[in-house]
């Protein structure tokens, strides 16, 4: 007779973490400025501003937007300041960069908000595989929040993991 199997991974105290189950829902725009500028190239603050204040921002109600400029245009930051300030009433989130560093400024206020404590002296794995556009920035602010909490830390699947951090 057979013995039966048991799955020890799921007896474990061990606790997965899937930033996966973070990821907030809405489109993710990249917003780019290089058609308001004179030639694609120079900034022209009137004709900017009377883009500004054409340009329909409702839009982008809840979106994720990540402003640009692709040209090699040297934009002031008032530029990106007076744009975000249109899109705060429509946007659910603001930065100046690429789709990248939108992920990366959208997890850090996810994690900066996590409650750490259900992971309290807990054996911990990061999950790695993500189907959905997890930077990798996002697992090293992770993995630095849930350190002070954590009995140890590992990142992978729970059959194939790669130990991280153990509390001595």
């Amino acid at each position: 007779m057979a013995e039966e199997i048991i799955n020890r991974v799921a007896l474990s105290k061990l606790m997965v973490v899937d930033l996966e189950d973070y990821y907030p829902e809405g489109e993710r725009v990249v917003f780019d400025i290089k058609d308001w500028l004179y030639e694609g190239l120079v900034l022209r603050e009137k004709e900017f501003r009377q883009s500004v204040k054409d340009y329909d921002w409702s839009k982008h109600q809840n979106q994720f937007i990540a402003l640009t400029c692709s040209t090699n245009a040297i934009i002031p930051a008032w530029a990106y300041m007076l744009l975000s300030i249109e899109l705060q009433a429509y946007a659910k989130k603001v930065c100046v960069g690429d789709l990248e560093t939108l992920e990366t400024s959208i997890y850090q206020d996810i994690i900066n908000n996590l409650d750490v404590q259900p992971y309290l002296n807990k054996p911990l794995i990061i999950k790695g595989c993500a189907h959905k556009p997890v930077p990798a920035n996002a697992y090293i602010l992770l993995s630095a929040k849930l350190k002070s909490v954590a009995k140890s830390i590992m990142y992978g699947e729970a059959c194939s993991s790669v130990p991280l951090f153990k509390k001595k």
